[in-house]
């Protein structure tokens, strides 16, 4: 790297600070936000709880006792460095027509603190066997298909850590057929091997019918012996089509599978040994990392533990959380408590004042922001197609910080079909500036994400690298109590249709169907940023070149 780029990567950010401290004007709309934020901080602790217990204390003991294998948090523990990953989905799976599926039956986690690699960050797909014996539910293969996706969106590599049962049977309609069921898991990874994402499996567990093909399409895989075992149909199966009695071990086991067949790379006695390879081979992918070099990573820790601070609490965030879109304070005042040194290069400050466009850095990264600060406006919307475009020419990842208003009621008023028409017109020019735009995008609903303003505002429709959901967001057309611009005045159907948005546009309601990729509380969302703008800045070092190379095939 020649001095003057390294010269250029370490210049400090002449940003203006953004005085917003908190004033009395906001103490009465702040008050009522922090009891609301309170209350779903409870919930959100509460889920939490019932979420880390899987499928149970009597499925817990089963798995660690009589089966002799490791809960799947501990197996992630031994594999990782420590905790300190960036866990998606964690409420996925709760509040179905079917039941709670604690974590959809898996954990999917994204991390770089493996001792053998430095900073490389890897998508971690592991199956939980203590919910419902490890079966996939069609909410199980949505999960295992969005970490799919966010691996191949941000070109990481992918380790799974196979203990499944195949596929819910009662639901098979729901798993089986269609193109993004349970088969595109196994297309993904076939895809992600040719775009050169490598594919690591371990053998942990079951790997009955569908779970089969994880290890035997993998690049390598490792096999545990004796709790781990891969076949299409296990022994009850056999004995029930020839008449014969099989052992596991000796129909799919691992000394089977490393030394007969061929289907793993590598035989571990115990789980530890397992993880041991994995660190190994994960050290051989021989992947180009963001140059930088040693002094300037101790230099920039530094600098994320010290001034680069924003200059108020991110605590105060939980009082700026609006409760309803009534109570939303200026989006300033969540942007100074994410950016570095509460910094923001606002652009277009005096036009379109309903929506907050402008440049700042988040853990040294520098980002653009738009973040909805009122109604999207014509003047609003053409000034965010402008500045999506401009960092878009720029290759500068785009945060969006969303808090779009409830659907308006209409009116025939002639002059305000015609606001309308030009307000739809430029709303149309922002969704396609965001849709066109290749740099990464990350959303955050910080309020409300109501309407077609919500595709304006890069919702999941528009393909954001990540999008996360502050506990007191909610997702839906309108808000509750806003549903008469939807519906005929007095109509009989109001109250039914608001008591349904209520429970029904939740963050939890939302989270649990894998409309996001997860509740991240308000104080935590610098962390959540920055370790995402990590991951996208080893994106921008790992992009394939547009042909695809041939798969790896087995034997």
């Amino acid at each position: 790297m020649s001095s003057a780029a390294r010269k250029r990567r370490t210049l400090r950010s002449a940003f203006p600070v953004l005085e917003q401290p908190l004033q009395p004007i906001h103490r009465h709309v702040y008050e009522a936000n922090l009891r609301n934020s309170n209350s779903c901080h409870k919930k959100y602790m509460e889920l939490r709880e019932q979420v880390m217990k899987g499928g149970g204390e009597n499925a817990m003991t089963r798995h660690t006792q009589r089966n002799r294998k490791l809960l799947v948090r501990d197996r992630l523990r031994l594999l990782l460095d420590d905790e300190d990953f960036l866990e998606l989905s964690l409420f996925a799976g709760l509040g179905l027509p079917y039941g709670d599926i604690p974590s959809a039956g898996c954990l999917t986690v994204i991390s770089n603190c493996m001792m053998t690699i430095n900073d490389l960050w890897c998508v971690f797909i592991a199956n939980d066997a203590t919910v419902k014996g490890g079966t996939a539910y069609p909410i199980t293969v949505k999960k295992q298909l969005r970490a799919q996706e966010v691996a191949i969106q941000n070109r990481l590599p992918c380790v799974y850590l196979v203990d499944s049962g195949g596929a819910f049977l009662p639901l098979q309609s729901e798993i089986f057929p269609d193109k993004n069921q349970g088969g595109r898991t196994f297309y993904n990874e076939a895809i992600m091997s040719a775009m050169k994402i490598p594919q690591v499996a371990v053998v942990c567990g079951s790997c009955t019918a569908g779970g089969a093909y994880i290890p035997t399409m993998a690049e390598e895989a490792v096999m545990v012996h004796r709790i781990g075992t891969i076949f299409l149909g296990g022994p009850p199966l056999v004995k029930a089509a020839t008449g014969e009695e099989v052992t596991p071990e000796d129909l799919g086991g691992a000394r089977l599978h490393a030394e007969v067949s061929g289907c793993v790379d590598y035989f571990a006695w115990e789980e530890k040994e397992a993880y041991d390879y994995t660190r190994n081979i994960i050290s051989t992918l021989n992947f180009q990392l963001p140059e930088e070099e040693e002094e300037e990573n101790e230099e920039k820790m530094k600098k994320r533990k010290s001034e680069e601070e924003p200059l108020y609490s991110s605590d105060e965030l939980l009082g700026l959380a609006p409760r309803s879109y009534n109570y939303s304070l200026d989006v300033k005042l969540v942007v100074s408590r994410l950016t570095d040194g509460s910094r923001f290069q606002e652009f277009k400050a005096r036009y379109g004042t309903t929506l907050i466009t402008g440049f700042a850095k988040i853990q040294g990264h520098l980002v653009g922001i738009v973040a909805n600060n009122g109604e999207l406006s014509t003047q609003a919307a053409l000034k965010g197609s402008h500045f999506v475009q401009l960092c878009d020419q720029r290759d500068i990842p785009l945060l969006f910080l969303q808090n779009t208003a409830p659907a308006a009621a209409l009116t025939l008023s002639p002059t305000q079909a015609e606001i309308n028409s030009n307000r739809l017109k430029a709303q149309g020019s922002m969704m396609s500036a965001v849709a066109c735009a290749s740099v990464p995008k990350i959303t955050v609903v910080i309020g409300g994400c109501h309407g077609a303003d919500s595709y304006a505002m890069c919702g999941r429709a528009f393909d954001p690298n990540f999008l996360f959901l502050w506990p007191n967001a909610r997702v839906a057309l309108t808000a509750p109590g806003h549903s008469g611009s939807l519906l005929p005045p007095e109509s009989e159907q109001e109250d039914d249709l608001n008591r349904r948005l209520k429970e029904e546009s939740s963050a939890f309601y939302s989270s649990g169907r894998l409309w996001d990729d997860g509740v991240i509380l308000p104080q935590h969302t610098r962390k959540v940023l920055g370790d995402c703008l990590d991951i996208i800045k080893q994106q921008q070092y790992q992009l394939s070149t547009e042909k695809l190379q041939s798969t790896l095939l087995r034997m």
